[in-house]
């Protein structure tokens, strides 16, 4: 019995499989990510925002240790509603 190729293209898989890999690396190589920083978000980080922070939670520790710390329950709970009504 003899088979012959009619209508059937002479296709080698593995040609085609290496062509969808190096289609794969060339899409890879083209979307790299990317971050970008703002100068808004710089300026923050450089700002003296930390340092002012550091001295007040030291005056908070200083306060509750030697217990003049007093907490204004007014000011907690309008602080609490103006959060929740956001």
């Amino acid at each position: 019995m003899k088979i012959n190729n009619v209508g059937v293209n002479a296709v080698n898989p593995y040609k085609r499989q290496a062509q969808k890999l190096d289609a794969a690396e060339q899409t890879k190589k083209q979307s790299a990510d990317q971050l970008q920083i703002s100068s808004v978000a710089k300026e923050l980080q450089s700002s003296s925002f930390a340092t002012e922070r550091a001295e007040r939670i030291q005056q908070l520790k200083v306060d509750i240790e030697s217990g003049n710390y007093k907490v204004d329950a007014k000011q907690v709970a309008g602080d609490l509603l103006a959060f929740y009504r956001k």
